[in-house]
């Protein structure tokens, strides 16, 4: 009996370790022949000891380099050759858009498209905005037709996108609420009340909200506030958009937040937090808020796509005006004045949790996907 393939193609290794590694993990147990193609960094050896099979294709996630895009959709064009999957599914921006398309040339029983975010391109304004945004959909709408196609968005904003543009039957759309967490080791504790601790933890990105928060702190420290902040992550030097070094250099000077690197393990930093921060722009679904409500605290989020799809407004979390300083320190402020509310939202959160978010879920549904195949 002939074993067989999963590929993933995926923009970067950490990338899939960090969200979707669990999905790779089952298909392995079940008797896949499970390949990974992704820019390579120093997750290959961890990820080849598991029994993934990593081939490099280098996908950056910023460059608009034509010669060089060619050469990327060329790679995975080889890729795909090579491996000739039964299933493949396509993670991220580029490796939707450019596997979708080179795939049109090659066999697969089975396409999935996961989109965990249309990027910034649909909330660029301007003239530039609106006709890349016109490219990129065209372009969506060649990458994903057919009829053995899935597309899994993480929130109904980018379903209702994705089926604007007739490519595939909206009954082909599913919407999976994040990558999922493991509620085995994010676990809930009560919260000490005692010295509030208020963090954020995501990748260093101005789109993320970072220096509305900062503003944030500066406000309520001014105020009298009695709380520290916190800010977890790194620098992300292949986004235009990332936080450089002087910026760090400068928010740690001024001492309103303090400032961590990047940490392993996000379950421990959230349940020494009372309160949960992202102000972002724009997300798929922010696999942080999915960590926070499994560790059972109150978040505080933006009213955009995304965000407000991971939490329930008012249960389990505040929503804040996007790019507002002074409305996210006022919501900030009444968490941490009303412990009774702040704690309900924890409890809120871990039952939304274990309803939606659990990792087993996840996986359940990704492989109801890949079965459902018309022969």
């Amino acid at each position: 009996m002939e074993v067989k393939k999963i590929l993933y193609l995926i923009n970067v290794d950490w990338f899939f370790a960090s969200h979707f590694l669990q999905v790779g993990k089952e298909a392995i147990g079940r008797g896949y022949e499970v390949h990974l193609a992704c820019t390579v960094t120093d997750k290959k050896n961890e990820l080849e000891s598991m029994g993934f099979i990593v081939h490099e294709a280098n996908i950056s996630r910023s460059g608009t380099h034509v010669l060089q895009e060619l050469k990327t959709m060329y790679q995975i064009y080889k890729v795909m050759k090579l491996v000739r999957p039964d299933i493949v599914e396509f993670f991220t921006i580029k490796p939707v858009l450019y596997g979708g398309i080179v795939s049109r040339f090659l066999p697969a029983r089975k396409k999935v498209f996961y989109i965990t975010g249309l990027g910034y391109v649909f909330i660029a304004k301007g003239l530039k905005g609106f006709i890349v945004r016109n490219i990129v959909k065209a372009m969506y709408k060649i990458a994903i037709t057919g009829k053995n196609n899935s597309v899994i968005t993480e929130n109904i904003f980018d379903k209702g996108l994705i089926n604007s543009l007739k490519a595939v039957d909206e009954k082909q759309i599913k919407i999976i609420r994040g990558a999922g967490v493991d509620l085995d080791r994010y676990i809930y504790a009560e919260e000490n009340a005692k010295n509030i601790k208020v963090t954020m933890a995501c990748r260093l990105l101005k789109d993320k909200g970072v220096f509305e928060y900062i503003e944030s702190a500066k406000i309520l420290k001014n105020k009298g506030i009695d709380a520290e902040f916190e800010l977890y992550g790194d620098i992300d030097i292949h986004n235009p958009v990332a936080l450089i070094n002087k910026d760090l250099e400068k928010i740690k000077k001024e001492g309103f937040v303090t400032v961590h690197g990047f940490s392993s393990d996000i379950a421990n930093i959230f349940s020494k937090a009372n309160i949960v921060v992202l102000p972002s722009y724009r997300e798929g679904l922010p696999k942080v808020l999915i960590e926070a409500a499994a560790c059972g605290r109150a978040v505080i989020t933006t009213n955009v796509p995304g965000c407000r799809d991971a939490i329930e407004v008012n249960k389990t979390g505040l929503l804040c005006e996007v790019k507002n300083a002074e409305d996210l320190a006022e919501k900030i402020e009444k968490l941490i004045v009303d412990e009774n509310l702040r704690k309900r939202m924890g409890r809120a959160g871990r039952e939304l949790a274990q309803k939606e978010f659990d990792i087993n879920k996840v996986v359940a549904t990704h492989f109801a996907i890949y079965e459902d195949i018309d022969e």
